[in-house]
Formats: C-alpha cells, sequence, structure tokens
C-alpha cells in the first residue's frame, strides 16, 4: 500500500468516524436547555410568538426552552449572537421580517447575511401591522391623521423599535405615503415603544397586532388602520388601510425560527418537527389567533419555504424601503 493510499483511507476514516459522532449527537438532542433568542425587548410581536411556541416546542423536545431577550440596533444583535453561537441546535433565534429582510436594505454595515448566515427552522406566524396613536391625538379616523400628520410634521414624533425593526420600517411606508417627516424615536423593542405611546410621550407608531390589541380594547390607544387586506377578528372595528382611503399602506410582517449555518441536517428537522406540533397544537393556535396572529398552512411551513421566503422578502422589501428612506 502506498503511503499516499494509507492517508487516502486514514482520512476517509476519520471522516467517518466524525459523520458518526456529529449523527449520534443529533439523536441525542436536546441534551440541555434551547436558549430561543428574541433580539428585542420583552413585550414585542416577536417576544410574544416565541413565548408561546416556545412552551410548547418544550414538551417536544423534553428539555427547557428559554427566550432570552437581547435588544439593540433594530434587531441586529440579538441576531449577531446567534449567527455566533455552536451550531449544535441548543441556540436558536426568533427572526423576523424585519431582521432577515428589511434590514438589508436599512444597514448597509449589516454584520450578518440573513440568507447566508442561517439555517431556517420555519415559519411561525403572520402579524398584520396597526397604524396606532396616543389617546390624546385630535384626529379620530386615518383621514384625520393623514391631514393632522402634514400639517403638524415638524411637531411630530414617531417611536419605533430600532432601525430596520418592523416597527421602523413600515412606518417609513406611511410617512412616505402622507408626505410627513416626523422625529424618530428609537427604543430597544415594540414594547418600550409602545408604552411611550401609552403614556403620551411620543405621537404615533406602527406595530404587529399582537402588541395593540389588549391597548386598543382598553381604550389606552387609538387605532387608525390595519394594513392587510381585509379586517382581522381580533380588531374587527379597525379599517383596513385601504377601507380608510390609504390603499398604499399594505403591511404585515412575519416571524420565524432560525438556528446558526452549518447545524445538522438532523437536528433542524427535530427543531422544525417541535415547531410544526407547536403550530397545530388547539391551545396555542387559539392564544395566537386571539392576539390578531394568522397561522401558516401547512404548504408554507419547513426550512424550505422559509428559505424561499427570506430570498424573496429581501428582494420585495429592498426597493420599497430605499424609495421611502
Amino acid at each position: 500500500m502506498t503511503l499516499a493510499r494509507r492517508t487516502f483511507l486514514e482520512l476517509a476514516a476519520g471522516a467517518g468516524a466524525l459523520a458518526v459522532v456529529r449523527m449520534a449527537r443529533a439523536q441525542d438532542f436536546p441534551t440541555r436547555t434551547v436558549t430561543m433568542i428574541v433580539p428585542f425587548a420583552p413585550g414585542g410581536g416577536t417576544d410574544v410568538a416565541a413565548r408561546i411556541v416556545g412552551e410548547h416546542m418544550a414538551r417536544t423536545l423534553g428539555q427547557q426552552v428559554i427566550v432570552e431577550n437581547v435588544p439593540g440596533a433594530g434587531g441586529a444583535t440579538g441576531s449577531v449572537r446567534a449567527m455566533r453561537a455552536l451550531p449544535d441546535g441548543h441556540t436558536i433565534l426568533m427572526g423576523q421580517m424585519g431582521t432577515h429582510a428589511a434590514a438589508v436594505a436599512l444597514n448597509p454595515n449589516l454584520p450578518y447575511k440573513p440568507d447566508a448566515d442561517f439555517a431556517p427552522v420555519g415559519l411561525v406566524v403572520d402579524q398584520a401591522v396597526v397604524i396606532v396613536g396616543r389617546k390624546q391625538l385630535p384626529a379620530n379616523d386615518l383621514k384625520e391623521l393623514v391631514a393632522y400628520l402634514k400639517a403638524n410634521a415638524d411637531k411630530l414624533n414617531m417611536s419605533h423599535a430600532g432601525v430596520g425593526s418592523i416597527t421602523h420600517f413600515t412606518c417609513l411606508l406611511l410617512n412616505s405615503l402622507v408626505g410627513a417627516r416626523p422625529t424618530l424615536v428609537p427604543f430597544n423593542g415594540a414594547g418600550p415603544a409602545m408604552t411611550a405611546v401609552v403614556a403620551g410621550q411620543v405621537d404615533y407608531m406602527c406595530d404587529v397586532i399582537p402588541g395593540v390589541v389588549q391597548q386598543v380594547k382598553g381604550g389606552t390607544i387609538k387605532a387608525f388602520a390595519i394594513g392587510t387586506p381585509e379586517r382581522n377578528p381580533a380588531l374587527p372595528n379597525v379599517p383596513t388601510a385601504k377601507e380608510a382611503g390609504l390603499p398604499g399602506f399594505q403591511a404585515a410582517a412575519w416571524f420565524a425560527l432560525f438556528a446558526p449555518k452549518a447545524t445538522p441536517a438532523p437536528i433542524l428537522d427535530r427543531l422544525t418537527g417541535a415547531l410544526d406540533r407547536a403550530l397545530d397544537d388547539e391551545r396555542v393556535r387559539r392564544r395566537l389567533i386571539e392576539l390578531g396572529c394568522d397561522i401558516p398552512g401547512k404548504d408554507r411551513r419547513g426550512q424550505q419555504g422559509l428559505a424561499n421566503l427570506v430570498t424573496s422578502e429581501i428582494a420585495r422589501w429592498t426597493p420599497i424601503i430605499k424609495g421611502a428612506s
């Protein structure tokens, strides 16, 4: 046997052994607590979705799933932490349309590539975006709000969860449509941004529906329109933007689970399966629907579907955001 042949066989044997070890680890997964990173402060739509599905996934996986809020930089801080985590499935990310689509256009120095640096696990929910304002605003419907924004643009302020967040770029779209240029006030998450609206410290914002349902029903804020083609059962009295006279405001956000790149396929499959079971659970579905979420059908779930969604959403939002900025 030549030296070259012996070396080749030794390398092949080593690679085979390593593959067996990795397969064994994948079959044992998870061996400890799974951390689900939410790249925003507690209380927003990303956080709510993570906690609801994470609770059920823990039962399927046989290990605790804890939510870790890592806010900052419009979701980039937490996303980077997830990207750099060991690719063994024990750290996953609740990403969304902001962190994994819009951020590409909004942040030229984004420290990750949404379509290359993560392994998709699956789509979790869709959430409609609602235009809301502080209770004391003189406007009582969308037409009055548009007129008020145009007349007082230099005096008004708008809260958001950081550059690149859903609350940021969807309201950029609104401002572009009506010609408003308010002062933008950033927070570490949609929860704190909404708290400022409730307190009357800022005038308006655009937020996903789980973050506004209780506030609207409690009368602590005003809801002017929802950015979907149809009204939402959770807020049946809130008109669509088209009904209210602003058809160009079409905005609904998606939220999804991602793992670090190079996470083994068997581990991804286990996570995807646990997520799928959570979305089929009646209690989970009821909780999400009560908050106004839309649960994706089987045809939209899974790893490849999410990979395709990320690619298409980057292409879709890039020209919109550049035109609105």
